[in-house]
């Protein structure tokens, strides 16, 4: 399963010029029109390394840099392929470019959430207001962290174990998402994600996977983060 050097540089080069763009926004145009600028892969908030040794950095790389970046991209072609229909008042294309924004648009919010969700040193107990939410929901933090790796544990084939916060009534919910868009509710907003896509953690942890969600709760997880997410959720 693992990739030689040159595969890997070969596949590096081809993310280089998505992982150079930046963030949605918009820009003015010469004629004063504002336009929509491209999704563009947000960076990693630390070195490829730093996550060593509970997440190697070949991973890292690859997991950001390809994986993540290819999420971008669909996102940002599905988009043209909706602005063209908006154009041309030809909707015979709908179908794939909703299936395709659904996919794509949920990978890169997602692997946007779970690069923040993570810091070297992390792991530990969250405290504060998320832990007081945590005993109201589950009962106790160790009983969250039971349903939230089993459930995760328990996807099938690719997906995510998900922490959100309910809006409509603030509520806690351990969900499972498979591939990045089924399975989820709508309104929930995710402040906690733990990606299990092989594509995450094989090089490392093969196909044992609750070795690799283990070791994300136990040495990896940014509470902090996790308890700004849900202040956030509840403002």
């Amino acid at each position: 399963m693992r990739m030689d050097r040159r595969d890997f540089l070969r596949l590096a080069g081809m993310s280089a010029v998505v992982a150079s763009l930046g963030r949605t926004g918009l820009a003015a145009s010469e004629k004063g029109e504002q336009t929509k600028m491209a999704h563009v892969l947000p960076p990693l908030p630390y070195a490829y390394d730093a996550l060593e040794p509970y997440y190697d950095a070949e991973t890292v790389r690859l997991h950001h840099d390809i994986h993540h970046a290819a999420y971008v991209k669909g996102l940002n072609d599905a988009e043209a392929q909706v602005a063209a229909m908006l154009k041309s008042g030809d909707f015979a294309g709908a179908k794939a470019a909703c299936k395709a924004l659904a996919f794509h648009g949920s990978g890169d919010i997602l692997h946007s959430i779970f690069w923040t969700n993570m810091k070297p040193g992390g792991g530990g107990l969250p405290s504060g207001a998320l832990l007081q939410a945590m005993d109201g929901a589950f009962g106790n933090y160790d009983a969250f962290k039971g349903l939230f790796l089993a459930a995760t544990n328990a996807v099938e084939g690719s997906g995510w174990g998900i922490l959100a916060c309910r809006k409509m009534d603030s509520a806690l919910v351990v969900l499972q998402a498979e591939k990045h868009e089924n399975l989820t509710q709508w309104g929930v907003a995710p402040i906690l994600v733990l990606d299990v896509w092989e594509h995450a953690y094989y090089l490392k942890y093969q196909n044992k996977r609750p070795d690799w969600t283990k070791t994300f709760m136990e040495h990896l997880v940014n509470w902090d983060d996790v308890a700004r997410r849900l202040a956030a959720a509840k403002a």
